[in-house]
């Protein structure tokens, strides 16, 4: 696998931040890791998470939006996390292991328990008791997001955000259908594709989604546990071939679920065609495989980014988006560079740098896959 880097990445550089969600971090004891993206979140190195009771590492990816926070989590062979709730939303993507899931209200002896396996993909409603179980021999190895910088900058009292004895009957009844994985997505024209409202997706790298749409690209977006933070969207683009470039403001990171490919993350500034312009050594790009990620959004938003399939199966997406996320109307290949001033943009196949397709073709050959995109959409 290719090696990681560590460098800090963005504006600030090395400068320190002091937010209480920062101050938490760094009281965990365990590994922070910054940057654009990361190829592979096995790679990372983690330490003993006390509070947890497994090992971790915070991951600060610059398309987070200060909003709210990632992290990797390894479960022991034939253990268990420490029973926890707090005051902040939480999605969890299964990388690799089984196991399963306790749930249950504050003062209630009866708890819901549901399993989980490697590519699934749920959600804990907010303020509930939870425990997560390794039923294996081998280590579970999770990626975890959550609403936590937002509620810790916000309230700026640890006790507030972990001993709150609220209950969000609204969001948690205590249904013993609460977990029951759903399979019929709903039309929903706010969104591309389609909605599927579930709080268990099983082998979300496989299944689920809709038919190919207009743009090319099949997307589901999840309803989960009543989050308000925490959205996105599943999305997956064929073996050789490519999404457009675009823009948008709001904080986002796509995490992989199934494939291979990379992503190109360049500042708007730079225009459409940043090698033709000079400035190619100025785009960032960011390889992965299935449990990589990247950011969307960079530093605030307004960068360009594209993601590339190179691999001999679909690459399959998860986004996590904060909720100033993006509403537009997705990768529109009729399109030149779009929204100038406004929230989203994007470039059209046939405006974008040659060097794109160029660099494109060399990668798939590289992997032994075909070129799969039509001419038409370059004309």
């Amino acid at each position: 696998m290719e090696p990681l880097s560590y460098d800090l990445a963005g504006p600030g550089g090395g400068r320190p931040s002091f937010s209480p969600y920062d101050v938490f971090m760094a009281e965990q004891g365990i590994p922070v890791y910054r940057g654009i993206g990361l190829y592979d979140v096995r790679e990372l190195p983690m330490a003993a998470w006390v509070r947890m009771g497994g090992k971790g590492t915070f991951i600060e990816l610059g398309g987070q939006d200060r909003l709210w926070g990632l992290y990797a989590i390894e479960i022991p062979p034939r253990a268990a996390l420490n029973p926890e709730r707090h005051l902040y939303e939480e999605m969890f993507i299964v990388v690799e292991g089984q196991g399963s899931a306790e749930v249950r209200r504050q003062g209630s002896a009866g708890k819901q328990a549901f399993e989980w396996k490697a590519g699934d993909n749920f959600a804990i409603p907010l303020n509930v008791w939870h425990r997560l179980v390794n039923n294996d021999s081998a280590p579970a190895l999770l990626i975890v997001a959550t609403s936590t910088r937002g509620m810790m900058d916000q309230f700026k009292n640890a006790s507030f955000v972990f001993d709150n004895p609220f209950e969000f009957r609204d969001r948690f009844d205590g249904s013993e259908d609460y977990f029951r994985p759903r399979d019929e997505p709903e039309s929903a024209p706010e969104v591309e594709g389609a909605v599927l409202r579930t709080n268990l997706l099983q082998d979300a790298a496989r299944r689920y989604l809709p038919p190919v749409g207009d743009s090319g690209r099949r997307r589901l977006t999840p309803v989960m546990a009543g989050n308000t933070i925490l959205g996105g969207h599943i999305g997956e683009k064929a073996s050789g071939s490519y999404f457009v470039a675009e823009y948008h403001d709001g904080g986002s990171v796509v995490i992989m679920l199934k494939g291979k490919g990379y992503a190109l993350n360049w500042p708007r500034a730079l225009g459409p065609r940043p090698w033709e312009a000079g400035m190619g050594h100025l785009v960032h790009r960011q390889d992965y495989v299935a449990g990589g990620m990247v950011a969307a959004t960079p530093y605030g938003g307004g960068w360009f980014h594209q993601h590339l399939s190179v691999g001999k199966e679909p690459l399959r997406e998860r986004a996590i988006t904060s909720p100033k996320r993006w509403r537009g109307a997705g990768a529109d290949v009729d399109g030149g560079v779009a929204g100038t001033g406004q929230v989203c943009g994007v470039i059209s196949y046939r405006d974008e740098d040659p060097q794109v397709r160029k660099d494109y073709k060399m990668a798939l050959d590289n992997e032994g896959v075909q070129f799969q995109m039509p001419e038409s959409v370059y004309r």
